[in-house]
């Protein structure tokens, strides 16, 4: 698997120039080698969705990404710029969870509750593809920002959803005052532990070296993940909590973490594009029927952007950028993870469950990063388009 990855990586790199100015993409070259790699077809990897590392590397490439992500975005610009996401979030998610469940009913026959739990697994964005827009200068400010809070919070606000319905479907009882306080000391980890931190490195008697100053933001990812791990907190709301956290009081901080953050978010996010690419098999496609095909297309082309296009009526966004915001709400690890959760539900229809989650998250993938550069390309055009229109400053014209 190493030695696969490595060559893929290799391969990456000498077509990411091109990759950058066109449609092709370097993630769904991971998705298609892993694929082609794994045990359905090529037979050279080892990996099947019940293997417990799997779901490890899901984990931590959602949680390296949000609490990278999150050092983006300050308390100060949270706050000042929250309009925007807080309609995705609290009106958008909920018409998209509302419109995939009816999906679901429709167009595949499932009962109630179990179109519900596909719905709430595929509701929330996956900031790791998110990133390949919100990283991107040539598009809005404003868009990035909404993108980039909905997609950090949303994988938490989901979680509760996904296992109360699991619960439903004959999963494992669900204790409701646990899960709060699961939320809640997520958020609370993610902000004391980075305070903490950043209190004792201003103490007076205390002296650290380049090399090591520039470590701490990495002491305060690995301490967050292992007190989540310990106490249950949520830890995907604990890692963009503490990202925030740490781009609200020490920008030193968050720029020692910036210098090899992106590198370490892109290793961890192409692996885990890679392995599943791999738990895709042609028996995982099999079993979905061709209406299941139609449904996983709907979740991406009517459900989000339907729902987001309502959500930001009024909000004073361009209609280039709220279709923008509407298409961009990629399915990733986060439905991943919580696919695992309906794997080992013990519904009697979990396994097809499961897949009809696989092909969504995997047309996902194929469409939201193949449309990044395009949709970037578009909004520098039509800058430099109203800046020719404007022209020049101060009123002054050009010599023939």
């Amino acid at each position: 698997m190493i030695l696969a990855f490595g060559i893929t990586l290799a391969a990456a790199v000498l077509i990411s120039g091109l990759a950058h100015r066109t449609v092709l993409s370097t993630a769904v070259l991971f998705l298609a080698v892993g694929l082609a790699l794994g045990p359905g077809i090529g037979g050279v990897l080892d990996i099947h969705a019940e293997d417990s590392w799997v779901a490890t590397t899901m984990e931590l490439a959602l949680f390296v990404v949000l609490f990278t992500d999150g050092q983006r975005v300050g308390v100060r610009e949270l706050a000042h710029a929250w309009r925007l996401p807080g309609r995705a979030l609290l009106l958008g998610m909920p018409l998209t969870f509302a419109i995939t469940t009816g999906l679901g009913m429709l167009l595949l026959g499932l009962p109630v509750a179990q179109a519900m739990l596909v719905a709430a697994v595929l509701a929330p964005t996956d900031p790791v593809f998110a990133s390949a827009i919100v990283g991107r200068e040539e598009i809005p400010g404003r868009v990035r920002g909404l993108l980039n809070v909905e997609s950090g919070l949303n994988d938490g606000l989901a979680l509760p959803v996904v296992l109360i319905l699991t619960a439903v479907v004959g999963g494992p009882h669900v204790d409701y005052a646990v899960l709060g306080l699961e939320l809640i000391g997520g958020v609370g980890i993610g902000i004391v532990v980075p305070l903490a931190v950043v209190w004792l490195l201003r103490l007076r008697f205390l002296t650290t070296t380049p090399l090591y100053a520039a470590l701490s933001p990495v002491a305060v990812a690995l301490i967050v993940y292992g007190l989540c791990e310990l106490t249950g907190a949520n830890l995907f709301l604990a890692a963009f909590s503490a990202g925030i956290t740490i781009a609200s009081v020490s920008t030193e901080m968050r720029d020692a973490f910036a210098g090899y953050g992106e590198f370490i978010s892109e290793i961890v996010k192409l692996f885990a594009i890679f392995a599943f690419g791999a738990l895709i098999s042609p028996s995982v496609l099999a079993d979905v029927p061709w209406l299941g095909y139609v449904f996983a297309v709907l979740t991406l082309v009517l459900a989000r952007p339907a729902a987001v296009e309502l959500a930001l009526v009024g909000s004073g966004l361009s209609w280039e950028e709220r279709l923008t915001a509407a298409w961009f709400g990629p399915k990733g690890f986060a439905s991943v993870l919580y696919g695992f959760l309906v794997l080992d539900s013990g519904s009697p229809d979990a396994d097809h469950l499961f897949h009809l989650i696989v092909v969504a998250i995997a047309l996902s993938i194929v469409a939201h990063s193949s449309t990044d550069v395009p949709i970037a390309a578009f909004f520098a055009r039509r800058e430099k388009e109203d800046a020719a229109r404007a022209g020049p400053p101060g009123g002054a014209t050009s010599s023939p």
